[in-house]
Formats: C-alpha cells, sequence, structure tokens
C-alpha cells in the first residue's frame, strides 16, 4: 500500500510514477479529495470532544457548588454535543473505509531504475547464458507432453479425470524429478534461508498484505464456507509470518524458504499456452522472501537474483535475464528480474523465476515494522522474494533439453543425487 502521507505531501511524484505504469491517475485524485475531507472531519470531531471534556468538567464544579440546575443544562448540551460527536465518528470511520480500499487497489510506484515500457515487449533483455537456441538438435526439439507421454512419466488424461482441465499428474520417474527439482532448491538455500512450511490456506487478510487481495480476486481459489484461500505461491504466508510484529534492526534482514503446492485458477487463459505444462492450476515451487531495512535492499535483491539464476545455470539451461518495464512489472512490484529459460521442443522462453523487490508496498499492507538501532520509534521493513525454482517450466525445459537420440531423457549431473544412482529417464 503506497504511504498517504507520501501521497498528502508529494502528489506530483506519485501521480508520476503511476503515469509510468500507464495507470489511470483520477483514483489518486480521489484519494486526495477524501483525505481532505477525513482531516477536516476528523478535526470537527476532535474538537467537540475537547468541548464536551471541558463541558464535562463545568458540569463537575458546578455540582460541587450544588449549582444542579446549571449543571443539568449544561448537561442537555453535552449530550446534544454526544451526538453529534458519534455521528461525525461515524462518517469519519466509513470515510477512512473508502480511502483504504482506494489505496488498496492503487499499485506500487516503479524504481527509478526500473526502464519505462508498455508491456512485455519493452523488457529489457540484460544478458543471454548458455548454447546458442538454433544449437540444439532434432531429437531435442520435440515438445516435452509428447516426450512425456512416450515414456509414460506425465499422466494429464487421468489428472483431467480426477480434478478438471489444466490439471497434470506426474508419475514414476516424473513425480521424482518433481522432487528432486523441489529438494535441490531447498538444499541450495537452507545454508542462509531459514526453511518454513507454511499452511496452503491462508485467511483473507493474508491475502491482501502481499497484493493478491483484492486486485486478483478472480486468479484465487476461494473456500467460500471458511473464507480462506488456496495460496497462490509462497509468498503469500512468507510475507505474514511477521504481521504486526517489530523487528529488531540487528536481526535483520530475515531470510525464509518454502517449499509448497500452488494454486492458480488462470482465469482468462483459455487456449493460450494450456498443452502439457506451460499453464496449470496447481504446481510446487520452492520460494524464497526476506524481510529488510531500506539499505539494506539492494544488495539483497541481487543475492536473490544470484540464488535462483544459479541454479538455472548449473542445469545447463540457455536462459535470458530480463529487467522488467514498468508496464509489465507486478502489481506490488517496485523493480524485477526476470530468468527466462529456452525450451526447444516447445520453442519458446519459458519465466521459470521472478525476483522482485517490493520498497514498503507489502510491509505496510501486512504492518511490518523494525525498530532501528538508535531505538527511536518504528519504521517500515522492505520485502523482497524470488522463485528458488518452480517446477513446471524447469521440468519441461529439462525434458526437452536433456532428451537423448534414443528417446530417452538423461538425468542431469546436478539431479542424480536424488534419483537413487539413475541416470536416465527411459
Amino acid at each position: 500500500m503506497l504511504d498517504l502521507r507520501l501521497i498528502r505531501n508529494e502528489p506530483d511524484l506519485v501521480r508520476a510514477g503511476l503515469a509510468r505504469r500507464g495507470e489511470d491517475t483520477s483514483v489518486l485524485d480521489e484519494v486526495i479529495a477524501l483525505d481532505a475531507e477525513h482531516r477536516s472531519l476528523t478535526a470537527r470531531r476532535d474538537g467537540l470532544r475537547a468541548e464536551i471534556r471541558t463541558i464535562s468538567n463545568q458540569v463537575g464544579a458546578l455540582h460541587r457548588e450544588q449549582r444542579a440546575d446549571e449543571a443539568g443544562a449544561l448537561q442537555e448540551a453535552s449530550r446534544a454535543l454526544g451526538a453529534e460527536e458519534k455521528e461525525l465518528d461515524a462518517l469519519s470511520d466509513a470515510l477512512q473505509d473508502e480511502i483504504t480500499q482506494r489505496l488498496l487497489r492503487l499499485p506500487n510506484l516503479p524504481a527509478a531504475e526500473c526502464p519505462d515500457g508498455d508491456g512485455e515487449a519493452d523488457n529489457v533483455v540484460v544478458r543471454v547464458e548458455g548454447p546458442a537456441p538454433d544449437s540444439y538438435q532434432p531429437y531435442q526439439r520435440v515438445p516435452h507432453w509428447e516426450i512425456a507421454e512416450q515414456l509414460g512419466i506425465l499422466d494429464v488424461e487421468r489428472a483431467v479425470k480426477l480434478s478438471g482441465s489444466m490439471f497434470v499428474m506426474y508419475r514414476g520417474a516424473g513425480a521424482r524429478l518433481v522432487r528432486a527439482l523441489c529438494q535441490l532448491a531447498i538444499d541450495r538455500n537452507v545454508d542462509l534461508y531459514e526453511e518454513i512450511r507454511p499452511p496452503t490456506l491462508v485467511r483473507t487478510d493474508t491475502m491482501v498484505s502481499t497484493g493478491h487481495l483484492p486486485k486478483f480476486v478472480d486468479e484465487a481459489y476461494h473456500m467460500e464456507r471458511d473464507d480462506l484461500w488456496a495460496i497462490p505461491t509462497a509468498e503469500v504466508p512468507l510475507t505474514s509470518l511477521g504481521r504486526d510484529e517489530i523487528a529488531a534492526a540487528p536481526d535483520l534482514p530475515r531470510r525464509f524458504v518454502a517449499h509448497t503446492s500452488c494454486f492458480r485458477r488462470e482465469a482468462g487463459s483459455a487456449g493460450k499456452d494450456t498443452r502439457g505444462l506451460l499453464r496449470v492450476h496447481e504446481f510446487d515451487k520452492v520460494e524464497i522472501l526476506a524481510y529488510c531495512t531500506p539499505d539494506q535492499a539492494a544488495d539483497l535483491h541481487a543475492e536473490i537474483l544470484h540464488r535462483a539464476e544459479s541454479i538455472i545455470a548449473e542445469l545447463g539451461f540457455t536462459y535470458r535475464l530480463l529487467d522488467l518495464c514498468t508496464g509489465d512489472i507486478g502489481n506490488s512490484a517496485a523493480r524485477t528480474f526476470d530468468i527466462e529459460v529456452y525450451a526447444p521442443g516447445a520453442d519458446q522462453w519459458l519465466e521459470v523465476s521472478s525476483v522482485s523487490w517490493f520498497s514498503d508496498y507489502q510491509a505496510r499492507r501486512a504492518n511490518l515494522r523494525y525498530r532501528p538501532e538508535d531505538g527511536t520509534g518504528t519504521a517500515v521493513l522492505h520485502t523482497l522474494n524470488g522463485s528458488a525454482l518452480a517446477v513446471p517450466r524447469v521440468w519441461a525445459a529439462l525434458v526437452e533439453v536433456y532428451r537423448q537420440p534414443d528417446g530417452t531423457v538423461a538425468v542431469p549431473e546436478l539431479l542424480q543425487p536424488y534419483f537413487r544412482g539413475q541416470t536416465t529417464i527411459g
């Protein structure tokens, strides 16, 4: 959530930031007008409260002087003021709720370093690593869904029978590959990041804290009976671990890693990338996330990005690093780098990791605060996160890249310790 004081004191700065995203800034004007009305109304209410306290003191003095008639008249006036004060208080609360709802729908301001652009076509390719895309052999240019069907390691037909379209089921070595990828990502990060296994069902305020609600309600699975939401990413529960708490500056940054199932409705994706594993409703992902002070954020962003990139590099993929433009970064992000892997069978660049700095946007929503070392007051934390490894597209690219001329799939050396000596899927 944007800082209301920043909107109040530097509206032109906020307006310019929203404009860089291509946002309609009229909502900002509404917030500014509502805030002015709210402050005026609150001042009137507080004035009445002060007047009522003064009258109350006067009534007490009159009773002590046994001037009951005068005290009674003042009490009558106080009751009338009290009724007006309650009405103003209710109006104040309603206005505050209205301001909050508008603020919850405003996106974060992009970082100054975030490249300008209207959409994904304007994202900046920072660099490309690994073999050239045109270097892959014909036997590697078979889409993963065909390879997986031939090897019996992915059973889409039965998954659809069990759960419906865009659900998948891994079998045999395919399931083992899912587990191996997740265990690799956990093992690579527990040296510095505390391993967490959070719940996969969370309350509404937990989803609001990251910015997934209210804006992306159509993308989420909601259990109405219990008013719980299936998490779209471990970012959601991890962000709220410290909600309403105050961290000590010496304890920062705080780092977490979690492997969870993730659930996304993929609303509006009918007919788009729905074959195989390119777009599914449920998938496994290992997430890394951190809380920090503003001064620590840049180094931590680079650290998380390096950790996500190193696994992809060591798996031998062709991949590229993108600096997302203002028109393509997520609603809550201030700056985002994406890692995309080239899948020769699908002949596509597949996003496998998104590493974002959220400045204080999520922390303000989640009330994540810390006490600076000088001990003066509290300040709002910054949050960052990234996909250490998201299974479906890495799985898909790996099956295509490591396919052999005889149709089998070689197990990358990095994953062989998790395959109990098995070196080939076939």
